[in-house]
């Protein structure tokens, strides 16, 4: 059958700036948005507390991650120097940092997706 699963998920917001490498159009010029970042955190089972994870020790994770990227130019900032910053890039670079620091929590989780909102109406999801 199916295995249970618990499922959270925290939503943070931030503003930095970008420009689309190799991009023909107004996107390979400088410009701003107000991002929007949700992380969707699952597990089989909760610790003694009844908890899949902590959503502060969630929060507090993102707003690491947040800290480096917010209120930035993306193009200068490893690994955006390189790669563009895309919110496909953003949303695989924010999983792979939500995944470090999710390692050695009470109870196993996995990071199913992380959705990065450019703009209300456009987002990008990525999947490990």
């Amino acid at each position: 059958g199916f295995l249970s699963m618990f499922e959270v998920a925290v939503e943070q917001v931030f503003a930095s700036a970008h420009a689309l490498r190799n991009y023909k159009g107004r996107c390979e010029n400088i410009h701003g948005h107000n991002w929007k970042v949700q992380v969707v955190i699952q597990g089989e089972r909760l610790d003694g507390t009844g908890l899949l994870v902590d959503f502060i020790d969630v929060k507090n994770l993102m707003a690491g991650i947040i800290d480096r990227i917010d209120h930035q130019f993306l193009n200068e900032i490893p690994p955006f120097d390189v790669v563009n910053p895309s919110a496909e890039n953003i949303a695989e670079y924010f999983c792979q940092k939500m995944i470090e620091g999710l390692q050695g929590t009470p109870v196993p989780v996995k990071v199913t997706e992380v959705k990065i909102w450019e703009t209300d109406i456009q987002s990008a999801t990525y999947r490990p």
